[in-house]
C-alpha cells in the first residue's frame, strides 16, 4: 500500500520556506504523494455548511486563505523529485474547462508525470456562483467539462458541442506525459458520483472514512463500474481515515483493497506538523 499526506495550506503560515521543507521532507521520509484541497474564495456566511468541522466553516487563520493548487504544485515540484502532486480535489464545475486542461497538463509534462488529478463537484454554493456558473446543473456541467478535458489531453484537434460548452478545430499542447492522460481520481458519495466515477474514473478518493465506510462506499463503487462494463481490477483506490484514527487498523484498508492511505496533515502550526511527521515516520516504519 502507499501513503500520502493531504492538507490545505493556507497563508500565512504556508510560506515558501515552509513548503519547501515540509515537501523535501515528506519526499524524504518515504511519502509517495501530497494532496491538496481547492478553494479559490471563502465566505463569512453560507447556506451549505463545510462537512469538515464542527462549526461549519473552513478553518483558516486570521487574515489567511487558501493557497492556489496549480501554482503550489508548481512551486512543490521544484523542491521534489518523486512525490506525486494531486488534488483533492479540483473543482471542476466552477472551472474553465480549457484553462484546467492546459494548467494540468503543463503540470504533468514539466513534473515528468507526477500529477493526478482528483475531480468533484464541490459543496460551497456561493463559491460556485462566485465563479460565475449556476449552482443547480453543477454535476452535468462537471460531466461536460471531464469529457472536454479528456479530448483535449488526447485528441491531436478537439471538436466539442455541449449544453455548457462549444469549442471548435482546438488544439491544445503539449499534451500530459501519462498516457492515456492523467489519472483522474473522482470523489463523491452520491449516486451521480459513482457514475461518474465509472464513465470516467481511473479511481475513487473517499474522504474521512473508517474501514466499515470504506467497506459500503466500495461496494457502491464495484457495483456502479460493474454496471458500466468495468471491474475493480486495475482500478485505484484512495481513502483519507480520520484524522485520528488508530493505525493499526491499516491492514484492515489493506484487506478491502485500498491503494493508498492519505492521511490528513491537520494543522500547520510548526509544532504540530513536526508531530504529524513523527506518526507517518512510525507509520512508514
Amino acid at each position: 500500500m502507499k501513503y500520502g499526506l493531504f492538507s490545505t495550506f493556507m497563508s500565512p503560515m504556508a510560506s515558501p520556506s515552509m513548503l519547501r521543507d515540509f515537501a523535501q521532507q515528506a519526499e524524504g521520509i518515504g511519502l509517495d504523494s501530497l494532496w491538496l484541497g481547492e478553494h479559490v474564495v471563502l465566505f463569512n456566511e453560507m447556506e451549505f455548511p463545510y462537512p469538515g468541522s464542527k462549526d461549519g466553516r473552513i478553518p483558516v487563520p486570521d487574515g489567511g486563505g487558501l493557497l492556489d493548487t496549480v501554482a503550489t504544485f508548481g512551486f512543490l515540484a521544484n523542491c521534489t523529485e518523486k512525490l506525486r502532486l494531486a488534488t483533492g480535489i479540483t473543482l471542476v464545475p466552477q472551472r474553465n474547462p480549457i484553462y484546467t486542461a492546459k494548467e494540468f497538463a503543463t503540470l504533468d509534462w514539466l513534473t515528468g508525470g507526477r500529477v493526478d488529478f482528483g475531480v468533484g463537484v464541490g459543496w460551497c454554493k456561493e463559491e460556485v456562483l462566485a465563479c460565475g456558473y449556476s449552482w443547480e446543473d453543477r454535476g452535468e456541467r462537471c460531466n461536460e467539462f471531464l469529457e472536454l478535458i479528456e479530448s483535449l489531453w488526447t485528441n491531436d484537434i478537439t471538436d466539442y458541442e455541449g449544453k455548457h460548452i462549444t469549442v471548435k478545430g482546438c488544439r491544445l499542447d503539449p499534451k500530459p506525459l501519462q498516457s492515456p492522460h492523467i489519472p483522474m481520481i473522482i470523489g463523491g458519495y452520491s449516486p451521480a458520483a459513482m457514475r461518474r466515477t465509472a464513465r470516467f474514473g481511473s479511481g475513487w478518493y473517499g474522504f474521512g472514512l473508517t474501514p466499515e465506510a470504506t467497506k459500503k462506499m466500495l461496494e457502491k463503487v464495484a457495483a456502479a463500474l460493474e454496471k458500466a462494463g468495468r471491474s475493480m481490477e486495475g482500478f485505484r483506490v484512495v481513502i483519507t481515515p480520520p484524522y485520528d484514527f488508530d493505525e493499526s487498523r491499516i491492514p484492515e484498508y489493506e484487506a478491502l483493497g485500498v491503494d493508498e492511505l492519505v492521511f490528513h496533515l491537520g494543522s500547520q502550526k510548526p509544532e504540530r506538523i513536526a508531530q504529524r511527521m513523527r506518526y507517518m515516520e512510525q507509520v512508514l516504519a
